[in-house]
């Protein structure tokens, strides 16, 4: 990430003094202006033209221009080597600029955001990247933090305030923050005008949650800890007004500091191109033994592969106004298409292995719904038809009638009648029970008019669980720092709040101390089953049991699970519980282990009332094309901040994580040893499941590093890998790295919680560094950018956390399941037309320059060319040019409804089948075959044949064109062969170009063009001469057909010996098309059809359906390919297994996934 500042030294320590600029500016700290573009109007030509000569074609080229702008050793005019070089260059430098446009404009955006800095005593409007560390600065409600802050007051009590982090963390929940007391009353624009205090913390870092620092101010110090601080990216909510002072701008606050850089992707085809060129170039480079020998090549060389540049950037530009055009990736409902950011990556977008995706916003809607409960024993949510079945969602009756509330919210919904029964009947347990959830929270209530309230929670969890006590007749109404006010079936009762025990991640629990209007004290505790279940009485055991049958239900169910508790406490016990906790609160060391144990003494022996079970609402289609894109072989991992319990359930909800797999290992670990013993047991225990099976490794095999990978991710049995961010960063030190890779790549799913930004980037880059596989990372958050910018191709979803994910992206578009769509059609067919191109191009281009090599041994070597240089510029601009762009852009193997039925289809484009180093070589062996018939069939025509008139035919011009002519026809019926799909632009560029070749011929040798440029079109009449002669025709037609026939007679053999998957996809669907036509004959000539006939047609219709369910997904794919085409999947399967066996070793445990 660019910044607008200078590099500076590292800092040890950050000092910033309140409304003194002229003491932080000794420091030379960074402005507020961040840069994400990559040029300006000076540097554009010079460091966009170092880039591109960065490419070893583009640098082979300019060293050929230079010789050929020398006479002596150049047999061409200058424009055939100028024009081509300008154009490749031009062409790329106004993709790359426009590009960088739009990275200006969204900078100037952000830039020039307008921002109240207290200036001399005075409230002035500046913009953001006019603010300087030290600047104390007004946030208003729902604005956006400009800079890391310290909170200084705001307009709540006791200085607090609320923040939406979605921009930081992906959690679209609100937040807390308060300032600290010393500073909580300066609210007043004179007061802050004489603010004096200086912060002295930590240097800027990317740590997200911690934030250690120290206020001086009047003599006295302060501690700062993270909730006193407002970092750049949150949007202040609920809160009309607060003051921030800068601590950290620009490129220093944790936002830029978590963005990662931008880096320059390439695919692996532009790789592989730059070592083809210099494979086939490099022996250019050396000095042939006759020193003319050498110009004839160059030129041809140069304006074929310059060509080829211009094309691939034409075929991948097409590509992506694919995606922006593809309707089926408009989302209707937020008016969203899918976009293409880039034109440089869609051929890889069909050769992904793995996916690293976001979870809240990405897989889920971040909804969440409160579904089923548990009250004394009783289960709740489940409702049952008249036999005693459980009713599935669309057999059930019409929602619960809540119209009896009339502060209910219309937008709950459950199907229970049973429950709000009991709550009529005045059931005390279910009163318990949501009085608890309607006390036992954090939730922010807000009512604009008279029974519309708004709950804003601090996650999603709490406002669904309090939502649900609203509508069952506890509404939630109103809260003081000291009380609760809560109307109870209509009747408002207010109730003392005593305490608040918050919750964390080490207590998975939070706990309110209210006293009632009869002065009764209890105390209502909500939490994690596998924390409260520990502490409660002994008396609740019968209970205890039922309940966690109802726990383990609704687990099953991919639910998310509370347990609720209560407790009554005298009052002279809390009394003197207060007293201690007080006297904890104030200690100056270990504070926090303090408070725990307070909180661990009340929070003990408590009476079970229930449990809840909450849907967090997957985004429509997500577990579909999870199904889809594993039978693909693509391995999906989530990388998500959310605990570990919300990670799990989603993982089940989505059908990553089933009960049907082996083991699910979880690592929890808080030191390198407890991490690489969690690791170590997990690889044992699925070898030792492995040998149980009968698979037969040995247990050396299992201690052999070298064979280790090869052997973990053949093991049977499905697994999958959940590890902790505590643990995750020590997985991911240079001694443990591997480790943990052989571990998670033989599971079939992992996920990640509790992650950072860079943690993310991290993990995508180990997977890049070992396994050289392409990976796409998908999110929708400010805290996925990193992530998003680390791996081969980056998707942002356009959802509700902001737009900095789709701004760092290569594709954007709102919804997940869209993933399947851009990656099984746009993906495959992108890789397909882009390799067919290839192998097109280097064929047709091989097939024109090796006729001047065979040419050159009956000339001498002499630099004589066999072609008009007006045929050599024109050959790949014009002649060839137009027909191999229309199969790049438009060819398809098979439709794109096959494609998304068959996503065994996929797997091609992960092996490099298609265009790889054997392809290159066999195209360039079917090029100089091509050039021998080419050359020496005219060749030993001429030498022989006559005129009509009886004279010799042979003559060098003659030659020329029939040649020429010869080559024109056989690469245009070989590019028919080649295209295997039909538009009416293929046809009209194919013929189309023949006819121009032929109309451009005649004109250069005609009376026209000699009287305008006598010495440039010498030879009038020639082509209309040479073509009128029978001979010529018949020597075109014979070289035509040697050249072409062996070509057909292969893929004729191959197609029925050795069919591939799409072969055989296609060859169903002929049959399928014969079966519907032969149904209609029958049913046009009066016949009803037999019950037999009948059946086949639908169940040919419905096979599309039950591999789109996901259920029998797999077999119905393997069963296709291993139906028609056995030897086809052995032999990708047998080359997975190669790759996998020479990628094993001690360096490198990368490979290939076995997985078919």
């Amino acid at each position: 990430m660019a910044v607008c500042a200078k590099k500076r030294p590292p800092e040890e320590e950050r000092r910033a003094r309140a409304n003194d600029r002229e003491y932080n500016e000794k420091f030379q700290y960074a402005s507020n202006c961040i840069k994400t573009s990559k040029y300006n109007i000076l540097t554009f030509l010079p460091v966009n033209l170092f880039e591109q000569f960065q490419e070893v074609a583009n640098t082979y080229f300019l060293f050929l221009l230079i010789l050929q702008l020398i006479p002596q050793i150049s047999s061409l005019s200058w424009f055939t080597t100028i024009v081509p070089l300008v154009l490749v260059l031009t062409i790329t430098a106004v993709k790359d600029a426009t590009d960088d446009y739009f990275r200006h404009k969204s900078d100037n955006q952000v830039n020039n955001r307008q921002s109240q800095v207290l200036i001399n005593g005075i409230l002035q409007q500046e913009q953001w990247m006019n603010v300087c560390v030290g600047d104390i600065i007004k946030l208003e409600n729902n604005q956006f933090v400009a800079a890391d802050l310290l909170l200084l007051s705001s307009s709540e009590p006791h200085g607090l305030c609320y923040i939406e982090t979605a921009e930081l963390d992906g959690e679209t929940n609100m937040k807390v923050r308060q300032a600290i007391p010393v500073t909580s009353e300066l609210g007043d624009i004179s007061k802050l005008a004489k603010f004096d205090g200086e912060v002295i913390c930590e240097p800027p870092n990317n740590k997200l949650d911690k934030f250690s620092g120290s206020l001086y101010w009047k003599g006295s110090k302060f501690p700062l800890s993270n909730q006193n601080t407002l970092l750049r990216g949150c949007v202040l909510r609920n809160t009309d007004w607060c003051f921030g002072l800068v601590v950290f701008a620009g490129p220093d606050t944790k936002l830029m500091q978590n963005s990662g850089r931008t880096k320059f992707k390439r695919t692996s085809i532009d790789r592989l191109m730059n070592t083809l060129v210099l494979w086939v170039r490099l022996p250019h480079l050396v000095p042939y033994p006759i020193p003319s020998g050498f110009p004839w090549v160059a030129p041809f060389a140069f304006i074929s592969l310059s060509w080829s540049v211009v094309s691939v950037e034409v075929i991948r530009l097409g590509h992506s106004y694919f995606i922006n055009w593809d309707r089926k990736m408009f989302c209707a409902k937020k008016r969203t298409p899918a976009e293409a950011r880039t034109t440089t990556l869609s051929e890889e977008l069909g050769q992904v292995e793995y996916i690293f995706s976001d979870k809240t916003g990405t897989l889920t809607q971040n909804i969440m719904v409160f579904n089923k409960c548990s009250i004394n024993g009783h289960s709740y949510g489940d409702v049952f038809d008249v036999l005693g079945h459980k009713a599935e969602l669309g057999e059930r009756p019409e929602p619960v009638d809540f119209s009896f509330n009339p502060l209910a919210d219309k937008k709950f919904l459950f199907w229970d009648p049973s429950l709000l029964e009991a709550v009529k009947m005045g059931d005390p347990h279910t009163h318990e029970f949501f009085r608890l959830l309607s006390l036992c929270h954090t939730v922010m209530s807000e009512e604009k008019n008279e029974g519309e309230l708004y709950y804003k929670a601090q996650s999603p969890d709490e406002g669904a669980l309090v939502t649900a006590a609203r509508n069952f007749g506890f509404v939630f109404r109103s809260r003081t720092p000291k009380t609760i006010t809560v109307y109870e079936m209509g009747t408002a009762i207010t109730y003392q709040l005593l305490a608040i025990l918050d919750f964390n991640n080490i207590r998975k629990r939070m706990s309110v101390i209210v006293r009632n209007p009869e002065g009764k004290i209890r105390l209502y505790c909500k939490g994690a089953d596998t924390i409260l279940l520990d502490r409660l009485h002994h008396s609740t055991q019968e209970l205890l049991n039922t309940t966690t049958d109802h726990l383990n239900e609704y687990a099953g169910e991919g639910l998310r699970t509370l347990v609720l508790a209560y407790k009554d406490l005298d009052e002279e016990y809390y009394e003197e519980w207060a007293g201690r906790r007080l006297q904890a609160s104030l200690a100056q060391d270990s504070r926090e282990d303090r408070l725990a144990s307070i909180y661990e003494e009340v929070e003990s022996n408590m009476m079970l009332l229930g449990a809840t079970a909450i849907e967090d609402k997957l985004q429509q289609g997500v577990p579909e094309t999870i199904a889809l894109l594993t039978l693909a072989n693509i391995k999906i991992w989530v990388l998500t901040g959310d605990k570990q319990e919300t990670a799990v359930n989603i993982g089940y909800s989505c059908k990553m994580l089933t009960d049907d797999m082996t083991e699910v290992f979880i690592v929890t670990g808080h030191t390198v040893l407890e991490v690489r013993e969690e690791l170590r047991k997990a690889r044992e225990k699925m070898m030792d499941v492995s040998r149980t099976m009968g698979n037969g490794f040995t247990y050396q095999e299992r201690l052999s590093s070298a064979k280790l990978t090869s052997v973990l991710e053949a093991v049977s049995g499905e697994y999958a890998l959940v590890i902790n961010g505590h643990s995750l960063a020590h997985a991911l030190e240079a001694d443990m790295e591997l480790e943990f890779l052989e571990t998670a790549c033989a599971c079939k799913a992992v996920i990640c919680c509790r992650v950072t930004p860079l943690q993310k980037a991290q993990v995508v880059e180990l997977v890049k560094k070992y396994k050289k596989a392409v990976t796409l990372a998908i999110g929708d958050g400010a805290n996925d950018v990193s992530m998003i910018k680390t791996a081969h191709i980056g998707v942002g979803i356009s959802g509700q956390e902001g737009i900095q994910a789709v701004l760092a992206s290569d594709y954007s578009f709102s919804q997940f399941k869209f993933l399947q769509r851009l990656l099984l059609v746009h993906g495959r067919w992108s890789y397909l037309r882009m390799c067919k191109f290839l192998c097109y191009f280097f064929y047709k281009n091989f097939a024109f320059t090796m006729v001047h090599f065979w040419f050159g041994f009956f000339c001498g070597f002499s630099a004589q060319t066999v072609y008009d240089q007006y045929f050599i510029t024109l050959y790949n601009i014009v002649y060839t040019s137009l027909p191999v762009l229309a199969m790049g852009v438009f060819d398809q193997d098979v439709p794109e409804q096959r494609s998304m039925e068959y996503p065994k289809l996929y797997e091609p484009g992960q092996l490099n089948l298609l265009f790889n180093k054997r392809e290159f070589f066999i195209c360039i062996a079917q090029g100089i075959y091509t050039s021998v018939l080419m050359f020496f069939i005219p060749y030993g025509v001429f030498a022989e044949a006559t005129r009509d008139d009886g004279t010799q035919l042979a003559d060098y011009q003659s030659f020329a064109v029939t040649v020429a002519t010869s080559l024109v026809i056989v690469v245009s019926v070989q590019i028919g062969l080649d295209t295997g799909y039909w538009t009416a632009i293929n046809h009209f560029f194919i013929w189309g170009s023949l006819a121009v070749y032929f109309a451009i011929l005649f004109a250069m040798h005609s009376n026209g063009l000699f009287d305008m440029f006598p010495n440039q079109f010498r030879f009038v009449g020639n082509a209309q001469n040479t073509l009128a002669q029978p001979t010529v025709w018949l020597t075109i037609v014979l070289t035509t057909v040697v050249c072409i026939m062996p070509v057909v007679a292969f893929r004729f053999l191959r197609l029925h010996l050795k069919p591939d998957l799409s072969d055989t996809v296609r060859y169903s669907q002929l049959v399928r098309k014969k079966q519907k036509a032969q149904h209609r004959c029958l049913r046009r000539v009066g016949r009803t059809g037999s019950r037999r006939s009948g059946y086949a047609f639908s169940h040919q219709e419905g096979f599309g359906e039950l591999i789109m369910s996901g259920k029998n997904m797999r077999l119905s794919s393997l069963a296709l390919s291993s139906f028609s085409a056995r030897p086809s999947s052995s032999w990708i399967e047998s080359l997975r297994r190669k790759k996998s066996d020479g990628a094993s070793s001690p360096s490198s445990v990368a490979d290939k996934p076995l997985k078919g």
